[in-house]
């Protein structure tokens, strides 16, 4: 079980940043495993059980990053993340479709939930679904920002698509949409409850997850 993070899984993360080659990782290894990989697996383990129970007619799957970059794109960048991340989701695929997520770097950490790897052809539907009943989105949307800690995330289409007001507007002209909480290094990391926290954040995004659910799926069947 998730017993937390400590000061020392930023400090290794802080070192690998620094130090990002195949020599001083195996130098650390064992360190890697104490104070990152074990208890990161642990919370991605723990926050998907809890989710999973509590949506078992979801589907829902569970992906745990791993420190090694692949190969073939490092871009002159070392062999190790300096941050590790999980998702989870109803879809198959790394990065595409609805997903919550948590990811932990040196200096901070975050979470929350978005629709991403979209296709032009849904985010087209989702301006549709939007325009039928803004009422309806307006509403997800306000329910997620009167929680005070999310902003939203995604980038925005240099041409716009359309104009919207009030909550709507920040959300209506991006190529991707997600909401994120970002905080400081420390706190609940520490705390073994964290993934209980997670847990019931994401359960509170479920309707927004849902509503990217139905825009992934028009896609599908239209």
């Amino acid at each position: 079980m998730f017993q937390g993070f400590s000061k020392s899984t930023s400090e290794f993360l802080w070192e690998l940043a620094f130090n990002n080659e195949r020599e001083w990782f195996m130098a650390h290894k064992q360190d890697f495993e104490n104070c990152l990989n074990t208890p990161f697996k642990a919370l991605a383990r723990d926050t998907f059980a809890l989710m999973d129970g509590r949506y078992p007619d979801k589907g829902l799957l569970l992906h745990t990053a791993r420190i090694y970059r692949d190969a073939r794109r490092l871009f002159g960048r070392g062999p190790y993340k300096d941050h590790l991340w999980f998702s989870i989701k109803g879809s198959n695929g790394l990065l595409c479709g609805p997903m919550f997520w948590f990811e932990i770097g040196a200096k901070d950490y975050s979470f929350g939930m978005g629709f991403y790897d979209t296709k032009a052809e849904d985010m087209l539907n989702f301006r549709r679904t939007v325009d039928a009943n803004p009422a309806r989105f307006e509403k997800l949307v306000s329910d997620v920002a009167s929680r005070g800690i999310y902003k939203v995330s995604g980038e925005e289409y240099k041409k716009t698509k359309g104009e919207r007001d009030g909550v709507l507007a920040e959300w209506y002209n991006r190529k991707q949409l997600g909401v994120e909480c970002t905080r400081d290094f420390g706190g609940m990391l520490y705390d073994e409850k964290l993934p209980e926290y997670l847990a019931e954040e994401f359960e509170r995004l479920m309707p927004l997850y849902e509503y990217f659910v139905e825009i992934l799926n028009m896609g599908k069947y239209n």
